[in-house]
């Protein structure tokens, strides 16, 4: 798999995350030769989102009908806000704040990792340089690289939380909802960075209710004005994060996959069942808790 083609499974399974959180039915993500698509659906209407991979790189299309409710919010969700690209203006961003996002959240195998970074104009400056944007937009190899070097440059203005399966599952036990986990993640990494900096914005990617995260803030954590918005990733501190985060869950495939003897596939699809079913064979069911999300759907159907 090419990183162009892999960048636009990335794009597939964000975005398949995105709509399910905001209430839409989601299908398995599906390859055709060219393209990477997932049906979203919600009521009586659904649309098609198409993620092509080639020469020029990712193109997204939403097929459907154009007058439809559905069509409408999913085509502003998704082309309403452009990412990265050369020719946009560059987003104004405040001048000291805290940036968080998440990964791994759609994964079957694997932890939920949410990460926090505190940046300020020169900070900005240095992370663009680097090459920090969208962590979608970048593979897994130079993902490594990038998140060696955010840390190198930021010292001590960032914090990670694994929420590796054992401990995922416990709290989804307590919890009942993703996003209530998310809450707390996302809020945790914010009050660990006020515990040694002074910092009076956060910003962060828009998902579920926007209270969740911030019911979960502590008392320093309610003095901060908190930005939730769709596609935070624009912001250089959000992707910087995020990269982070994408690394801490690469990091846990790789480590595991070692200790199966096996590649441990990401997402959720007929393929990770199959994998799935193979590790109950080999392993046992009792194994599962500490290497699948056991609230998902998938464990159903295996």
């Amino acid at each position: 798999m090419n990183s162009v083609e892999k960048s636009a499974q990335n794009i597939i399974n964000h975005y398949s995350e995105k709509f399910e959180n905001l209430g839409f039915t989601i299908s398995v993500p599906q390859k055709a030769e060219y393209s990477y698509n997932v049906t979203l659906e919600k009521g009586n209407n659904k649309v098609k989102l198409l993620v092509y991979f080639g020469k020029k790189g990712n193109k997204l299309q939403v097929q459907g009908n154009p007058e439809s409710t559905v069509f409408k919010e999913v085509n502003t969700l998704v082309f309403g806000e452009k990412l990265f690209q050369e020719d946009d203006k560059r987003i104004e961003e405040p001048a000291n704040y805290i940036g968080t996002d998440e990964s791994g959240k759609g994964d079957f195998f694997g932890p939920l990792v949410v990460a926090g970074v505190l940046v300020d104009k020169v900070d900005i400056s240095k992370l663009i340089n680097l090459g920090v944007r969208d962590s979608k937009t970048i593979t897994d190899y130079n993902i490594e690289k990038l998140a060696l070097k955010i840390k190198s440059l930021l010292k001590n203005k960032y914090d990670i939380i694994p929420l590796k399966p054992e401990k995922y599952n416990e709290l989804y036990s307590k919890m009942g909802n993703v996003n209530l986990i998310l809450g707390w993640a996302h809020a945790k990494v914010i009050e660990n960075i006020l515990n040694s900096f002074e910092v009076e914005e956060a910003i962060s990617d828009k998902f579920g209710n926007e209270k969740t995260i911030l019911n979960a803030l502590q008392e320093k954590g309610r003095k901060i004005k908190l930005h939730q918005v769709t596609k935070a990733e624009r912001y250089t501190a959000v992707a910087a994060a995020s990269i982070l985060a994408r690394d801490a869950v690469i990091k846990w495939f790789e480590i595991n996959s070692k200790k199966l003897k096996t590649k441990i596939p990401k997402g959720a699809s007929a393929g990770v069942e199959t994998f799935a079913g193979k590790v109950i064979e080999n392993f046992g069911k009792d194994a599962l808790p500490g290497l699948v999300k056991m609230h998902f759907k998938t464990l159903k159907r295996i």
